[in-house]
């Protein structure tokens, strides 16, 4: 492993624009076990297959906690999975509406974690896909440095190792607030005037910011 904890570490969550207004009157993220007890009417772009798989896979860091039970969080903006829903030719995903609808929800990590332990629920961290067979998690700060923070941050990653790393996960249990959420980054002028309408005057403390580089 190489490079070094980012010192302001933030977490990503990558949402249609369209699901914000919704998000905001719910107050909060939801995992997919949570969702799937709630009317389905917001845009989906996450693959079907390996959302079944997540309900079944086990978080080892903790008792009868699978992944599907938490909301999923990258360490990086313009996650390999925004790639492939940039391509658009992926049978596994029912929307093919392209990269520029998808906003970055952003949040700080300790921030995160606090909020999270205060409302007696859990959290953990993995070093690869959560969507795997097969990952490693663990639910202690002192283990950050087990993520292979190079493989997160790099832009190349057409070795199979640096992909699997690249995306590895934070994972908070059953929901997560708006009301953490510190930066919305967008594709285009287009989608910061929507996502600033959709916001209004209420929600001032939230950044909405053009951020090209975070896109493929």
């Amino acid at each position: 492993m190489s490079a070094s904890i980012p010192n302001q570490l933030k977490i990503y969550h990558i949402v249609h624009i369209n699901n914000l207004p919704s998000i905001i009157a719910d107050g909060y993220l939801f995992s997919d076990s949570e969702m799937r007890k709630r009317p389905n009417d917001g845009v989906v772009i996450g693959m079907n297959r390996i959302k079944e798989r997540r309900l079944k896979l086990q978080v080892t860091s903790h008792r009868n906690l699978t992944v599907g039970e938490c909301v999923p969080f990258y360490f990086c903006p313009r996650s390999i999975m925004l790639y492939i829903i940039h391509m658009r030719n992926s049978a596994d995903i029912e929307y093919h509406g392209g990269q520029a609808p998808i906003v970055h929800l952003a949040a700080d990590f300790y921030k995160t974690i606090e909020w999270i332990e205060s409302n007696k629920l859990r959290w953990a961290f993995t070093t690869s896909n959560a969507g795997a067979y097969y990952f490693d998690d663990y639910a202690d700060i002192s283990e950050l440095d087990r993520i292979d923070w190079q493989a997160v941050q790099t832009n190349q990653w057409s070795d199979r190792d640096i992909k699997e790393k690249k995306q590895a996960e934070f994972l908070a249990e059953q929901r997560f607030p708006w009301e953490l959420v510190e930066e919305i980054g967008v594709y285009s002028q287009r989608e910061l005037e929507q996502a600033n309408t959709i916001i209004g005057s209420r929600l001032k403390n939230i950044r909405v910011t053009n951020q090209k580089s975070w896109y493929y």
